[in-house]
């Protein structure tokens, strides 16, 4: 029997995830949590094989929480809406699955069996787009400048709230631009989120 901590901060979300997984054999729900500070002590005390853990859940990332204190129990990050520089960060770090909310009970069900034996459980699509798309060319400035311009800022205005001159921002506007193959800001804001970089 694999035994199961569900940590997701929606109350309905979290019942669904309960009586799905609960219909599945071989799967047991022995724990919950609705906080990251929840975690690390619902794994241990609940002994649980397998967390399920909706990547926004509140607090700290749960999956390292997890990694530190409780290794013995493995991984399977949930999202709303992911996106492939998630994927890559999360299998990048302590987790060894990832999925969409929209995924099949079943498929789910399997995921955490995989997760469960240390195999990685990752959707085909999640994983291809992760394959796919370029990692982060931006430097960090190049990313507070882009996040600045995504509010509408104007470059003026990009200049005072970063205290740099009017001069940088554009030359860190154009270099974002080259850099993202963008034909404006709003393009490079654009690129930028599809690719999960903002």
């Amino acid at each position: 029997m694999i035994r199961i901590l569900i940590a997701e901060h929606l109350p309905l979300v979290r019942r669904g995830l309960l009586v799905t997984l609960a219909a599945e054999p071989g799967l047991r729900v022995v724990a919950e949590a609705g906080h990251a500070r929840e975690v690390v002590s619902a794994a241990r005390d609940a002994e649980a094989d397998v967390a399920v853990v909706d990547l926004d859940l509140p607090g700290e990332p749960a999956a390292g929480l997890l990694a530190a204190h409780v290794p013995r129990c493995r991984v399977l990050l949930l999202s709303a809406a992911p996106n492939p520089a998630q994927v890559r960060e999360a299998l990048a770090g302590a987790a060894l699955g990832f999925m969409s909310l929209c995924v099949p009970p079943e498929r789910l069900a399997d995921g955490i069996r995989q997760v469960a034996a240390g195999q990685r459980a990752i959707e085909a699509e999640l994983a291809v787009a992760a394959l796919q798309c370029a990692t982060n060319p931006l430097t960090r400035r190049e990313l507070d400048v882009l996040r600045a311009a995504a509010g509408g800022a104007r470059s003026t205005e990009i200049a005072d709230e970063l205290f740099l001159s009017v001069g940088t921002v554009r030359n860190h506007l154009s270099r974002i631009m080259c850099k993202t193959g963008a034909r404006n800001r709003l393009d490079a804001v654009r690129i930028a989120s599809d690719s999960g970089w903002l």
